[in-house]
């Protein structure tokens, strides 16, 4: 805010300084213009001593010649004037002081002032609805780094901020929201643990017991034994379905994606893909092809398509040869499938019925970043759309496809 406040000061010394510099110039000019009176004075002296009378045809600031004509008035009359002697005579040349400067400095100054005050209107109306608001906001990046998601933004009428202040605090509700799910998630996980190894130790302390027993010869006759054998079983089928619970808990919906019902036309999504990724991919080299396709209505959340394509785009770019990637669209039944292909495809056919799978990643992600949730995910929104994604591999290239029901 301070650098801006020295901009507006900076810009009034300018019109300041601009100010007395150009009405010292027109000052220098209305000297330059009285000393065009001597100069014509000087010749119309000429002019009468030669008898050709004075001619006020070709002068700008002499506006009359009278002689002397011995009254007072003659030099008391009111105006500016030079006097010369021509011929024996006494001349005066009245001249014009003005010559039009003052109406000349008049213009000039209210043009300086109008387009100063239009300046400083302009500097204050963008430090007041640009400079204030955005650093107000400057603050935002950080406490969201902190964790500080409770406190709501303040809501401007702006029409440059209004827009990006609720998209933020948007974003400020849905990282609070994801906040608290993580926790209540952890807090579920932590009971479930605490309780499943609680019951666990019934069975376990069972098992321990009869194993003493068991390894010290107690137990001799025979059904008194195999009541035994029975018993450790059923422990143990007791612990392994503790253990299943677990199992299913640890692989159940640690993510939480929360998809909207909704339409949007095909070609809105295929040229928003495009558009995203049409500089990125030149960038790369890649080439990017989308073949013609009719568009229709499809139903799905805008935004989770659109995040289910840019996955599957990133895996093309990731995976792929980087040659060459071709967006497809065919039509079966009721529903669009959007199909990317990419080639330098070097996944098994053992490892492509997996790769929907949460963490799992195929033999061609070594030494490439990823968590093995991308395709997981997208599987995960695309049931939720009511839609599928499935992959095929053919000849070296991979196509995965997406399947989007028409609205």
């Amino acid at each position: 805010m301070s650098s801006f406040n020295k901009v507006i000061a900076l810009t009034v010394i300018l019109f300041a300084a601009l100010f007395t510099g150009a009405n010292l110039l027109i000052s220098g000019a209305g000297e330059a213009k009285g000393r065009q009176w001597d100069v014509e004075a000087e010749r119309l002296v000429r002019a009468i001593e030669q008898g050709s009378g004075p001619d006020l045809s070709g002068c700008e600031s002499i506006i009359r010649v009278t002689a002397d004509d011995g009254t007072p008035e003659f030099y008391s009359r009111p105006g500016t004037a030079v006097y010369r002697e021509a011929a024996g005579t006494v001349y005066r040349f009245d001249y014009d002081t003005a010559a039009g400067s003052d109406h000349t400095r008049l213009v000039m100054n209210l043009s300086i002032a109008a387009a100063a005050a239009v300046s400083l209107l302009l500097l204050i109306h963008l430090k007041r609805r640009l400079i204030k608001p955005f650093n107000k906001l400057s603050e935002l990046p950080f406490e969201l780094s902190r964790g500080n998601l409770a406190a709501p933004l303040k809501e401007e009428k702006s029409r440059y901020f209004g827009k990006f202040i609720w998209g933020t605090d948007m974003l400020r509700e849905s990282l609070e929201k994801q906040k608290q799910r993580e926790l209540a998630f952890q807090r579920d996980k932590q009971t479930m643990l605490l309780s499943v190894s609680h019951d666990i130790k019934t069975p376990l302390s069972a098992i321990k017991l009869s194993a003493k027993a068991l390894s010290k010869g107690i137990y001799t006759d025979p059904a008194k034994l195999a009541e035994v054998y029975e018993g450790i079983g059923a422990r143990a089928d007791e612990i392994e379905k503790y253990v299943s619970q677990l199992t299913a808990q640890a692989s159940d919906d640690f993510l939480s994606l929360e998809v909207g019902s909704g339409e949007m036309y095909l070609s809105e999504l295929i040229s928003g893909i495009r558009s995203y990724y049409t500089e990125k991919l030149s960038v790369l080299g890649t080439e990017l092809v989308t073949a013609e396709f009719g568009d229709c209505l499809i139903s799905c959340d805008p935004d989770r398509a659109v995040e289910v394509l840019q996955n599957v785009m990133e895996n093309a770019i990731k995976y792929g040869d980087g040659r060459r990637i071709e967006i497809t669209v065919s039509e079966e039944e009721d529903c669009r499938l959007v199909t990317v292909s990419n080639g330098g495809c070097t996944l098994r056919d053992d490892e492509l019925i997996h790769i929907f799978d949460s963490f799992t990643r195929g033999t061609n992600a070594q030494n490439k970043p990823g968590s093995g949730l991308g395709l997981y995910i997208c599987r995960r929104l695309m049931n939720a759309m009511d839609g599928d994604i499935f992959a095929r591999t053919e000849n070296g290239n991979m196509h995965v496809t997406v399947v989007f029901r028409k609205a």
